[in-house]
């Protein structure tokens, strides 16, 4: 093993701070593990944070990202979990282990550790085993976007075999949102702005591709015989919000996930009240969930899409390329 530790390093706010540096290499106190990094996946997140958009300040030197994939190589005293060689994934929320989410959760890439690294020195607790059957790339893409949107419609949602689900966007969530859709019997129905996106999200397993400059409320009331829409991944945010809760069925759920229009939203209070909506938010996940994610990806073969893969020479490209759009997950390798 190298007795150097590579990782980009964010001194201030804005992509121009973001440098690769070179440090010794950290060894596992009690509690905690090393992992070598093979993937590091990007999240929207990433960017807003890296850029300094986030919304909150950040302690700065810090590590942007919070999902990688790779292999533990070193264990620390008391550490039961793991003995070393085993594939593992990070857990976006590290300490949230199950249930309600306890006050000390430490979020990782800002302000916890990050995945941009060759190396990862975190508490034991704060890994899943990765799913036997996906490569580093594809495990890398699981802990946020994949959990992101398995939590809010399978363990919050119970989304099952007959339900229609609105996806907005070919993110990552929305990606993963539409491959759950089609894996428990549901139908998605996408809204793109991109007619090429749609025809994309179209042959990953959506039934209907919306564009967004269209009258899609409408279009999606007719397609469902006046029914509405079950469940509702809004990724979009802002007036985006009011347009979703129209095409809600009774009982329906809506789960606020992203703020690309703004952290502001309003809605009709009417709606709401008549279609007895639910909304709920989505901050990730707990690590009981994200395991049970990896069951379903091994059993069920769910190849996550990779936009683009880069170099870990190539981090600025990476981000250039989340800047611009992406379907799917734009990722780091090591």
């Amino acid at each position: 093993m190298s007795d150097l530790l590579r990782q980009w390093q964010l001194t201030a706010p804005g992509l121009d701070h973001l440098s690769c540096i070179g440090s010794p290499m950290p060894q596992p106190g009690p509690g905690q593990v090393l992992v070598r990094v093979e993937a590091a996946a990007l999240n929207y997140r990433d960017l807003m944070v890296t850029t300094g958009d986030y919304g909150r300040s950040m302690p700065h030197p810090l590590v942007p990202a919070s999902d990688f994939a790779g292999t533990v190589t070193a264990v620390g005293a008391g550490v039961s979990r793991w003995q070393g060689g085993e594939r593992v994934i990070s857990t976006f929320v590290g300490g949230w282990i199950d249930g309600q989410a306890p006050a000390d959760v430490t979020i990782l890439g800002a302000p916890g550790p990050g995945g941009l690294a060759s190396n990862v020195l975190l508490d034991a607790q704060w890994l899943v085993a990765a799913p036997a059957n996906a490569s580093a790339v594809q495990a890398s893409t699981l802990p946020c976007a994949g959990l992101t949107a398995w939590f809010a419609l399978v363990e919050q949602g119970g989304l099952r075999a007959g339900q229609t689900v609105l996806v907005h966007g070919t993110g990552g969530v929305a990606l993963f949102g539409v491959q759950l859709a089609r894996l428990h019997g549901a139908q998605a129905i996408v809204v793109s702005g991109s007619a090429d996106k749609r025809e994309r999200a179209l042959a990953l397993g959506a039934h209907h591709a919306l564009p967004r400059d269209s009258d899609w409320p409408a279009e999606i009331r007719r397609l469902t015989g006046g029914h509405g829409v079950d469940q509702v991944l809004e990724t979009v945010g802002g007036a985006n919000v009011a347009r979703s809760m129209a095409v809600l069925a009774q009982g329906g759920r809506l789960s606020m996930i992203g703020v690309l229009d703004g952290g502001e939203f309003t809605a009709s209070t009417y709606d709401t009240l008549l279609q007895r909506a639910v909304v709920q938010g989505i901050s990730v996940g707990h690590r009981r969930a994200l395991e049970d994610l990896v069951r379903a990806v091994e059993l069920n073969r769910l190849q996550p899409v990779i936009a683009a893969e880069y170099g870990f020479e190539e981090v600025p490209a990476a981000f250039a390329h989340l800047t611009r759009g992406a379907f799917g997950k734009v990722v780091v390798r090591m």
